[in-house]
């Protein structure tokens, strides 16, 4: 088991790994967390790569004032400003990793590098119709949308969301100064998701694929993809596949093995997909309905506890366990007015 994010003390700085500053990972490389305006995760890491250039970042952070400010202060700590970031290679389209990106791109012309795939939930937040409201239909969780009421997302700030300069498209390769890094396409918790690995220096800049002390979401991004979780899985061997390397997440602590983790997910994530089958052996249900057998969270709450942006993430998580087991033969579905019905196989 894993050490809670909330208390988790990061080996770079001997301090909470959210703690403001620039934290040295490795040599021309800081660790640069930026708060988050949530109670949940506390903070995102953005990685400053120094080059005779100027810098790059993998990350970008949140466009909120808290965050501008904090990476301003982690980047004077390496006497830099935002004027010197050149590039910004981000993992995927959150907006806790991608808005201040695009900030910085109209500022100061730092160029965007983002996967193709993720074009899809970039043109559904340029068409303002970026939410999941169909997706939890299809899994039976009409009480989720009520409880969300008539609340509607305010129309996005189009400053936040520019388009990239730079589509990735399949693996490939990135040059960072002197470094070259790995650009694996690592789909699952996006459908556009990547992580950087710097090989010859032994690390691995994780983004939300591999996380130290959680475990990513997935099925949560308004283009849907066929099958999150088996691509989130199997982008999880792709990484056993490469050698161990010191992880570098967005969130948490660094760690030591990129291996370990990686092992630790996989078994999470195969207990939760029996755990799912256990309970289609109650009778056929929605994925709403196999979400309230589940415990939810380290503290293993029931669902019903949880507050109604965790329970829609529950749901689609369910969902997306759910599909994997019809992949493997171990359950059937059939879509039904009221969503789609799994059952035993």
């Amino acid at each position: 088991m894993s050490e809670s994010t909330s208390v988790a003390v990061s080996p770079d700085s001997g301090e909470h790994w959210a703690a403001p500053g620039a934290w040295q990972v490795a040599d021309g490389i800081h660790r640069i967390p930026l708060p988050l305006p949530m109670d949940g995760l506390k903070a995102v890491n953005v990685y400053a790569i120094e080059t005779p250039a100027g810098l790059t970042l993998v990350d970008g952070g949140w466009a909120v004032p808290e965050a501008r400010e904090a990476l301003e202060k982690g980047l004077a700590l390496i006497g830099a400003g935002v004027g010197d970031v050149r590039e910004v290679l981000v993992t995927h389209i959150h907006r806790d990793h991608y808005t201040l990106a695009s900030v910085l791109r109209g500022e100061v012309g730092a160029r965007i590098a983002l996967g193709a795939p993720e074009r899809a939930t970039l043109d559904l937040v340029h068409a303002g119709a970026a939410d999941s409201r169909p997706q939890l239909v299809a899994a039976g969780a009409r009480a989720v949308l009520e409880a969300w009421g008539d609340w509607t997302p305010p129309p996005a700030d189009l400053d936040h969301w520019r388009y990239p300069d730079v589509w990735l498209d399949g693996d490939t390769t990135v040059a960072v100064g002197a470094r070259t890094l790995d650009a694996v396409h690592t789909p699952g918790h996006t459908r556009g998701h990547y992580v950087y690995a710097d090989q010859p220096a032994g690390l691995l800049f994780a983004g939300d694929h591999v996380l130290p002390t959680i475990t990513p979401s997935v099925g949560f991004e308004p283009a849907a993809a066929a099958s999150p979780l088996g691509d989130f899985m199997a982008s999880l061997t792709r990484m056993r596949a490469l050698p161990d390397l010191r992880l570098l997440p967005a969130h948490g602590p660094v760690a030591p093995s990129s291996h370990a983790r990686v092992d630790q997910l996989l078994a999470h994530h195969e207990h939760r997909l029996d755990l799912c089958l256990a309970s289609l052996d109650g009778g056929p249900k929605t994925a709403y309905g196999v979400a309230h057998d589940l415990p939810w969270t380290r503290h293993e709450h029931a669902f019903g506890t949880l507050d109604v942006f965790n329970q829609t993430l529950a749901t689609l998580e369910t969902m997306a366990h759910l599909e994997v087991l019809v992949a493997r033969a171990q359950a059937t579905r059939t879509e039904t007015a009221d969503g789609v019905l799994f059952a035993m196989a």
